[in-house]
């Protein structure tokens, strides 16, 4: 028999289905919103709400937005000629805060993976096509994740907009390798792979 009432077991049971929260997290997480006042649990409801009924895609880039365009593709100081493309709008968020970057982004909302039955039409590629077609692009960088998923669909992206170059559009994939203080002998072979890709001159 639970020491606990239904109504906390049912909180609990929903904090559980957040990722990376377990019963004793989701519980702890429990009792301290049971000690607040009643406003905090209010603040918070609202707050899931509100971004539950508002927060929608940017019809541009697909990055998350609460009106037709998302704030960095109506910012009218960045660079229109230059397309990020990233597989979810988290990767916008790390992108953002490294303070490199002033180009536009495109959000593919996922990666090629047959495996889950996930083809090219199942991503917004046919998207950016007609966001290159419609002219003004001169780079295309390719930003997806590092694993085979995500290596796949920049394969795939950089063969479709292969012809590009003849119009002088450039189509490069986002730098990576050996990480700041860590030894060559631990990084594994596809992170060794792409650092020798992408060494470059003194």
């Amino acid at each position: 028999m639970s020491a606990l009432t239904a109504s906390m077991e049912a909180l609990i049971h929903a904090l559980k289905k957040l990722p990376g929260v377990g019963f004793r997290t989701a519980e702890r997480f429990a009792f301290y919103l049971l000690t607040q006042p009643v406003e905090v649990s209010r603040e918070l409801t609202q707050a899931i709400l509100r971004v539950k009924e508002t927060i929608g895609f940017c019809k541009a880039c697909f990055n998350l937005a609460d009106e037709e365009l998302c704030t960095i593709c109506r910012d009218p100081a960045r660079d229109k000629s230059t397309i990020c493309v990233v597989e979810h709008p988290r990767s916008i968020i790390a992108l953002e805060r490294s303070g490199g970057y002033r180009g536009v982004y495109h959000v593919l909302l996922g990666v090629l993976s047959p495996l889950d039955g996930i083809g090219p039409r199942d991503l917004k590629i046919e998207a950016l096509k007609a966001r290159v077609a419609a002219g003004g692009v001169k780079e295309i960088i390719l930003a997806t994740d590092s694993d085979l998923e995500g290596e796949a669909t920049s394969l795939y992206l950089s063969r479709e907009f292969k012809e590009l170059a003849r119009e002088g559009v450039q189509v490069t994939r986002l730098a990576a390798g050996i990480p700041m203080g860590s030894s060559v002998e631990y990084a594994d072979q596809v992170t060794l792979t792409r650092a020798m890709e992408g060494r470059r001159k003194l």
